[in-house]
């Protein structure tokens, strides 16, 4: 393809379980793809590594600048230098648990930050030129009033992390509304992957699983065995992120499998992985995991990873996105 006329894509959030897939996916696509990385004084890069290429060599299809979504200045520097055909924003303090502790970075990076990259697309002249696509999640859902969720569903947001993911999804439709940006929300549901952050559950379900089989450690502790979540792959998703970006017109859609499984049903999969069967004896905080053969407790509960405001159960409707 004649460089001249690849399409080229602006990453935030790059170094990420989604932005590694989807500068995979991107870059196989032959587009170019700018991704965005806060600096570290450690190495941050691990997903993303094996897409580098040494700059003095010749059709260098992917390029990492350093930025972060809570500097308006850096972001549209980054955007009038790079010229996107497409922003993917990815970026965010995405971490539930986490937004408890932080809620105001997290207002400042998952809010605010929306906001400054619709506002450098805005200041730029860039409106007709560049696609804008946002992660919304179906944290937004919460306090559930609809089984499944779908596009309609009211949202009733029951974390820091979902109520800034909230503005961040309404002032997308604000500003496609209003200066008509090609600019569209992808409501996902929870996608899981090898390279999931280890502080997420299902990660740290299934890298415990492999500790303990190697003798390295004796237990897991977790927090709300019977949340259930629609659990889908990332790659998956990534695809799903482009084709909402490359529809005529600019919507909203819900990516999800239709389908919820508990935390305890993931437990109890993940270690059959290794020939041991979960039996459950007590009862709320006193509940353990109990491997029937040898009778050694492998779960347990720390009332410490339980929320402020629990998300029981999230069950997505896909047929919109599907259709």
């Amino acid at each position: 393809m004649n460089e001249a006329r690849r399409k080229s894509a602006l990453i935030t959030g790059a170094t990420g379980q989604d932005g590694a897939y989807l500068a995979e996916f991107l870059l196989a696509k032959g587009y170019v793809v700018h991704g965005i990385k806060r600096r570290s004084s450690s190495f941050n890069t691990g997903r993303v590594d094996h897409l580098y290429r040494d700059p003095h060599e010749a059709g260098i299809r992917f390029h990492l600048h350093y930025g972060d979504v809570t500097d308006a200045t850096n972001l549209i520097r980054v955007v009038q230098e790079t010229q996107p055909d497409e922003i993917y924003n990815l970026a965010a303090q995405s971490h539930v648990q986490v937004s408890f502790e932080t809620p105001e970075y997290t207002a400042n990076a998952d809010a605010i930050g929306t906001l400054r990259l619709l506002e450098a697309i805005r200041i730029l002249g860039r409106e007709k030129q560049t696609r804008f696509y946002q992660a919304s999640t179906s944290e937004l859902y919460g306090k559930v009033q609809e089984t499944p969720q779908k596009e309609t569903t009211p949202f009733y947001p029951r974390s820091p992390y979902a109520a800034a993911k909230l503005y961040a999804h309404w002032i997308t439709v604000n500003y496609r509304e209003a200066y008509g940006i090609h600019a569209s929300n992808g409501i996902l549901f929870n996608h899981e992957s090898p390279i999931r952050g280890e502080t997420f559950v299902t990660r740290k379900i299934t890298r415990a699983v492999a500790v303990i089989e190697l003798g390295l450690q004796s237990k897991l502790f977790l927090g709300n065995l019977n949340a259930k979540r629609d659990w889908g792959h990332a790659r998956d998703y990534v695809e799903g992120m482009w084709l909402i970006v490359q529809q005529d017109e600019p919507d909203d859609y819900v990516l999800a499998t239709g389908e919820a499984h508990s935390v305890r049903e993931f437990v109890e999969k993940a270690f059959t992985r290794i020939d041991r069967t979960i039996v459950w004896k007590g009862e709320g905080t006193q509940e353990k995991g109990i491997d029937e053969d040898s009778g050694q407790v492998l779960v347990e509960i720390d009332p410490r990873y339980f929320r402020p405001t629990e998300v029981d159960y999230l069950i997505g409707d896909p047929r919109k996105a599907h259709n």
